[in-house]
């Protein structure tokens, strides 16, 4: 099952209490404080796992608590600290506080970490109030507290290319050919329930990973059918591949209503560059012309059947050409003017 939303509520370990002690030595009649200090409470730390790719252990458990530190002992001995808690997430995990949506934290890459509740401090024996004028102290320190906070964990899936299409434009046909993924393929809308990713291996070992999400509808930024709860996922992709088939009633108007939930979602997602893809073109009548689209700045246009294999190499080449020189910008090196050209 895929789960790419989860609250928890975390709580770091309790500081442990300093010790009241006072040493007991041969040839000391009256000794002096000898409590040591309380050990930290152990933190609650979030770290991404590359063999995670879903937030499903999240949905069977709400509450994770740190260990405590342990108390001071006499001789001046500290407790020992309280081991973190270290909770696993897929990498693309976003954590927010969930009761004043602050961002706590973006983990991308695998062995990141950051941590979300710090253990408390562990408390002072008596050994450290002993002053000149007060030598054998009574007094200690409880431990601190640690934070307590309620965490809302989203996942945006991490891929190069992001597919964005209407239910049944063949998103998931076009996947499933060109990847080892298996999402479900079906000749009607919604087949596609949650995102997928695949990679694409090309020759000269070069690959890239493509991210399937449900189909959007018009108002799918505002809640409506399934693809609005998805759209974040692709937030992070380099390129977007907007699929519209050509027997669609009509396929400008199918295109404008995708751009427009795209800039309706975020300003960011809107500018992300992108290619169209003229999907299921082996159903047109030999000879027929393609329709016409005014796709404004996109990259390219490409007839393509996933079916039939027709255009697949070329559209291929070209979204690994585009992320590569989305790639190089991110790097801050440049390229050619004609990077999209087949």
């Amino acid at each position: 099952m895929f789960v790419d939303r989860a609250v928890i509520e975390v709580i770091a370990g309790t500081g442990g209490s300093g010790a009241e002690a006072f040493r007991r030595e041969t040839g000391v009649p009256r000794g002096g404080p000898a409590g040591g200090d309380g050990g930290k409470g152990g933190d609650v730390v979030l770290q991404a796992d590359g063999q995670l790719t879903t937030l499903l252990d999240y949905s069977y458990r709400r509450h994770y608590k740190a260990q405590r530190g342990m108390h001071g002992e006499g001789s001046k001995r500290t407790g020992k600290s309280g081991e973190a808690l270290v909770l696993r997430v897929p990498p693309g995990t976003v954590a927010y506080d969930a009761e004043t949506d602050a961002l706590l934290g973006e983990l991308l890459e695998d062995g990141e970490s950051v941590v979300m509740a710090l253990g408390g401090r562990g408390g002072r024996g008596n050994a450290r109030f002993a002053t000149a004028t007060n030598q054998a102290p009574t007094r200690w320190e409880p431990g601190v507290e640690g934070e307590e906070r309620t965490i809302r964990l989203e996942l945006k899936l991490i891929a190069d290319v992001g597919l964005v299409g209407e239910p049944n434009a063949g998103k998931s046909t076009l996947l499933a050919t060109v990847t080892a993924a298996q999402p479900k393929v079906a000749d009607y809308p919604f087949t596609t329930l949650s995102p997928n990713l695949g990679v694409v291996q090309l020759s000269d070992f070069r690959s890239f990973v493509i991210a399937d999400i449900p189909g959007i509808i018009e108002g799918a930024h505002e809640g409506k059918g399934l693809g609005h709860q998805f759209l974040r996922h692709i937030e992070r992709t380099r390129i977007l591949l907007l699929m519209v088939p050509v027997d669609s009633l009509d396929p400008q108007a199918e295109f404008d209503r995708l751009r427009a939930e795209l800039d309706a979602y975020s300003l960011d997602l809107a500018a992300t560059p992108f290619l169209v893809a003229l999907t299921k073109v082996d159903m047109l009548p030999p000879d027929s012309e393609l329709p016409e689209l005014d796709t404004g700045d996109a990259i390219d246009v490409v007839p393509l059947s996933s079916v039939a294999r027709m255009h697949l190499d070329d559209l291929l080449e070209l979204l690994w050409r585009a992320s590569q020189r989305v790639v190089a910008e991110e790097r801050g090196s440049g390229g050619d003017d004609e990077w999209w050209a087949p």
